[in-house]
């Protein structure tokens, strides 16, 4: 092989090969090297054997990732794969082999390894594709269709979508495209930041693939080949933010044991027989637990319940009629991992099983990555992504003729709304999926586009959507100023402008009456405050201790009573989408002028935190408690290190946290980037860490300090200003 391996100042990887094939090989080696332990836990997860060597506390995880298949599903994509794009299936297989040539050197230099007692793997050709699975299952967000369903049982129909994320929701992605009619050199520039949960080591790895078919720098995810959503191929760049699309449904099953010890599910054709199966996952420092994996012809059983009525009882009552038990009634109430969950021979039971795209279809878009590095125009890349399939994404692009790009991407199914927004019955007919995906739609681009999960171009695709605060701030922005550069883009990034706050501070205002003097002087100073969310804004802090305290009297309301344990007959791992406070706190600008909470209490709850603050310790500045919380599959042994952030839910800088709870933040800028289409030299990048996922390694955290200023790293292609790796 004629690999070669050079380093930028940052450690970043420039990788060049002979041929793709190659590429994708040095591309798995030199990330197994970089995050041996990063890949291996990603593995794990996928696989659903994370217990196995990080303990109990990942047996939630595990037996989700095996009820819902990640794995098998995975293997199914790969086979398709396989018989329908040989090329793209080796070229997969490639960066498999180069992990595994790559991984035992890697774990090496990981102490994580032998902390854990765990030895590195073995990847299969299919892992990778697995890999994307796990990251991705979860972010169409299926388990809010449980909470709408809670809402509408405990609360009422009225109120299904009362807490919907457009009022507002968590943390999101940006991304803007500006065109040369608007930049100082003429070409176009795409720029954004992808918001997702912190993970240390990041989930984005900064690397550039070079061979003579092609030469991209971007943004990889650690673990899959290919640069799938941020790249600069030189003539033509591209990005997306998620398109906050719903293409995962959630259906109402009636199961029952057969004497065989089988399963039978209702559908529309009556009981037809599911697949069953028992697995045993291994726990660290204890038993290991038996699960049954039972899946229908919806898809697989991801809660199973207790015995319910169900079709054929004495009560007369059948699933076509619409009065079955739902989530709570039934699903989670028994969700022990046993395999003798649930009824006996003979007896019926309630359960939920899972239906998504890559596993009806048995595609994952896999033959897109390929094409996308190959790319040279903003139709080749159009071109490309008609074969996508999940995550489902808004994607910008442009190149350097002068094209520009700004369409959706994915497979969304056509089926009844009803599906999109609550558990649907298996049994009728009614809820099937149409055999072709929805269109999807695109937008042209006049002098510079928006995307930041707003309900905008992808609205047709979803039900809820980020609140419009950062899109149209963003916007704003944009207009407010021509001849835009890399270097003055990069500070749209870390605007702390909280739209989302007046609502709250219209409320303050209205208490002018009734309050102690403190009270008094709080609500003068959040008056005057300028709504920025800095990390060193003593009022920003104080604004967040009122709004924390509104946020618990809110959540704390009679009328939310019937809500308040949602999420206790739900397995662990989906209750965070089912607690009644973060819901609160996400919906809260929403609650303050609709929903059961009437006015005149809302008043009297503002007043009182108005209070509250004023009778406590004074507010510290923002980024005293709104601190960095990143995930790491290792308990941190030193938390207090973490820094403050600036920035709130809704600012453009979108560090979220859960206020009236916590103000660490969980999710914040994975990555920042700017892709100057005039000269990829120009560009400009940024992770929240460092190219390294190594403890002590010099580039572990080095860019740490800068992405916390907002500032970005140079993009370095020039090869004589990179040092080679030897050997």
């Amino acid at each position: 092989m004629s690999i070669e391996v050079y380093r930028d100042a940052w450690g970043v990887p420039h990788l060049r090969a002979a041929d793709p094939d190659e590429l994708a090989f040095a591309q798995g080696r030199v990330t197994a090297h970089d995050r041996a332990w990063q890949l291996e836990v990603e593995r794990h997860r996928a696989q659903g054997t994370t217990a196995a060597f990080l303990g109990a506390a990942e047996l939630d995880w595990d037996v989700f990732a095996r009820r819902s298949r990640l794995a098998d599903t995975a293997r199914r994509c790969h086979e398709r794969l396989v018989r329908e794009d040989a090329p793209t299936a080796a070229w997969v297989r490639a960066y498999a082999d180069g992990v595994n040539d790559g991984l035992a050197e890697g774990a090496r230099r990981a102490p994580e390894f032998a902390a854990t007692g765990l030895a590195p793997g073995r990847w299969e050709p299919w892992t990778p594709l697995a890999v994307w699975l796990s990251t991705h299952v979860l972010f169409a967000g299926f388990p809010t269709k449980l909470w709408r369903e809670e809402v509408a049982r405990r609360l009422g129909e009225e109120w299904t979508e009362l807490f919907a994320t457009d009022g507002p929701g968590t943390a999101g992605s940006n991304g803007w495209l500006v065109t040369g009619a608007r930049t100082g050199s003429g070409a176009a520039l795409v720029a954004g930041d992808p918001h997702r949960f912190i993970e240390a080591p990041g989930v984005y790895q900064q690397i550039r693939l070079a061979c003579p078919a092609y030469d991209v720098v971007g943004l990889a995810v650690p673990g899959v080949p290919g640069l799938a959503h941020f790249g600069h191929a030189g003539p033509v760049a591209w990005a997306i933010t998620n398109a906050m699309a719903d293409y995962q449904d959630l259906y109402r099953e009636r199961l029952r044991r057969l004497p065989d010890g089988g399963v039978e599910a209702y559908g529309p054709d009556g009981w037809r027989p599911a697949a069953v199966h028992t697995e045993t996952i291994e726990v660290a420092g204890g038993e290991p637990v038996v699960i049954e994996l039972i899946e229908t012809d919806r898809g697989p059983v991801i809660i199973d319940g207790e015995p319910d009525e169900g079709p054929g009882t004495e009560t007369g009552t059948g699933p076509g009629d619409g009065t079955s038990a739902g989530p709570g009634d039934g699903p989670g109430a028994g969700t022990g991992a046993g395999p003798g969950t649930g009824a006996g021979p003979g007896e019926e039971r309630a359960a939920v099983s899972l239906r998504h795209p890559p596993r009806v279809t048995g595609k994952l878009g896999f033959e897109v990555l390929p094409a996308l590095l190959r790319a040279r125009t903003v139709a080749d890349v159009d071109t490309a992504l008609d074969g996508w399939v999940e995550p489902v994404n808004v994607v910008l692009a442009a190149d350097t003729e002068g094209g520009t790009l700004h369409r959706a991407a994915g497979h969304v199914p056509v089926r009844p709304r009803a599906n999109s927004l609550r558990l649907v019955p298996a049994w009728d007919p009614a809820h099937a999926w149409a055999p072709a995906p929805a269109p999807l739609p695109r937008a042209g681009v006049d002098g510079h586009a928006v995307m930041a999960n707003a309900r905008s171009l992808a609205a047709p695709l979803g039900v809820e959507f980020a609140p419009p605060h950062r899109a149209a701030r963003i916007d704003a922005l944009l207009r407010a100023r021509d001849r835009w550069t890399p270097e003055n883009t990069a500070t749209v990034h870390t605007d702390t402008d909280n739209p989302s706050a007046a609502r709250l501070l219209t409320a303050v205002d209205r208490a002018a009456t009734g309050l102690s003097p403190a009270a008094s002087a709080v609500r003068d100073r959040l008056l005057a405050w300028d709504r920025r969310m800095e990390a060193d804004s003593t009022d920003a802090g104080l604004y967040a201790a009122v709004r924390g305290a509104v946020t618990r009297r809110m959540a704390g309301h009679e009328a939310f009573t019937p809500l308040r344990d949602a999420a206790a007959p739900y397995p662990a791992l989906l209750r965070p989408w089912l607690a009644l406070g973060p819901r609160v706190a996400y919906a809260l600008e929403t609650l303050l002028v609709a929903g059961p909470v009437p006015a005149g209490d809302v008043d009297r709850i503002v007043r009182e935190a108005l209070d509250e603050v004023a009778a406590g310790e004074p507010p510290a500045a923002w980024g005293t408690t709104h601190r960095l919380a990143p995930w790491q599959a290792l308990p941190d042994p030193d938390d207090a290190r973490w820094p403050g952030l600036a920035g709130d839910h809704d600012c453009v800088l979108s560090t979220s946290s859960v206020p009236g709870w916590t103000d660490r933040s969980a999710r914040a800028s994975a990555a920042r980037y700017v892709w100057d289409l005039a000269d990829r030299e120009h560009s400009r990048w940024i992770v929240p860490f460092g190219a390294s996922g190594v403890p002590g390694d010099p580039h572990h955290q080095d860019q740490l300090p800068l992405w916390l200023r907002g500032d970005l790293a140079p993009v370095t292609t020039d090869w004589q200003y990179l040092t080679k790796e030897q050997g």
